[in-house]
């Protein structure tokens, strides 16, 4: 594995974890909040054995650069588009987990040229499978920040020197044994990438332009994704009803549920996930 830094034209430079044969077949990793390309590590190892990989930090996100505004799905999309134009790649298979499922479901309508096919990981995706009003019930807890992480100013200052608290929060509430899933060192890390400068912002940037994504969306839920779509929610993830919101809006798409993991199954099941990335990649070339 090594560590890179891509410019591209529009002024972002992305941090990536490369692995893996670069004649082989991509396959992009993009994770979510609260997270970074971190999230992977147990992965990629995996997948490099056979293929190109890529676990790419998205601007405002890690090490990535963090630009002051554009954090709705479709300029991010336009973002990565960029990125695979200036590494000279053909055609990747997008795997995207939480935000980086929400960036995935616009990219895969903008620019399927890019693409073998798209995996779609444990994700509200706003316009999608979340809707604008959020009830008050047993399950609000899974969903409060998209409310507090819309607020200007306010939470970055909340935040500030509380990161550890954010990220054992949801790694206590969301993973199934989040202690076997994260070490201390990992922890460390994140808040180590979460106390950068800029980066907290950035990432709640995603969220404050969720009404943006909705905009966005709406026509895009209208026509049918034109690549092979899969889906995966963890048994005890926060979207277990991914596959049943999106098998009518793809040509072709298929759900899988894995068992015995919360929402960071990545982080909490990689064999597993894994063997189901494999299994989808080996169908598309």
């Amino acid at each position: 594995m090594q560590e890179r830094f891509i410019a591209t034209k529009d002024n972002i430079t992305w941090h990536i974890y490369e692995d893996g044969k670069e004649t082989a077949p991509t396959i992009f990793l993009i994770a979510g909040f609260p997270q970074s390309a971190y999230a992977w590590r147990k992965v990629w190892p995996l997948l490099a054995k056979q293929y190109h990989v890529l676990a790419i930090d998205l601007p405002g996100q890690g090490y990535s650069s963090v630009p002051r505004s554009g954090y709705d799905t479709k300029t991010t999309a336009h973002r990565i588009h960029e990125l695979v134009i200036q590494l000279g790649l053909k055609k990747i298979l997008y795997v995207g987990h939480d935000v980086g499922s929400w960036v995935g479901f616009t990219y895969a309508h903008l620019f399927p040229d890019d693409l073998l096919g798209i995996t779609l990981i444990d994700a509200n995706i706003p316009g999608v499978t979340l809707q604008k009003q959020i009830p008050l019930d047993a399950e609000s807890w899974r969903s409060w920040h998209f409310l507090f992480n819309v607020i200007p100013d306010l939470p970055e200052e909340l935040l500030k020197g509380k990161e550890r608290v954010l990220l054992e929060w949801f790694f206590s509430n969301k993973a199934r044994n989040w202690r076997t899933a994260f070490t201390k060192e990992d922890i460390a890390e994140y808040v180590q990438e979460y106390r950068q400068l800029g980066v907290m912002r950035g990432m709640l940037g995603y969220y404050r332009a969720v009404l943006d994504d909705f905009k966005i969306n709406e026509p895009l839920c209208t026509k049918k994704i034109v690549i092979p779509l899969l889906t995966i929610n963890g048994e005890f993830g926060s979207s277990r009803d991914l596959f049943e919101k999106l098998k009518t809006l793809g040509k072709s798409v298929n759900g899988r549920t894995i068992k015995e993991s919360g929402h960071y199954i990545p982080e909490e099941k990689p064999a597993d996930l894994a063997a189901q990335i494999l299994e989808f990649i080996k169908s598309l070339v």
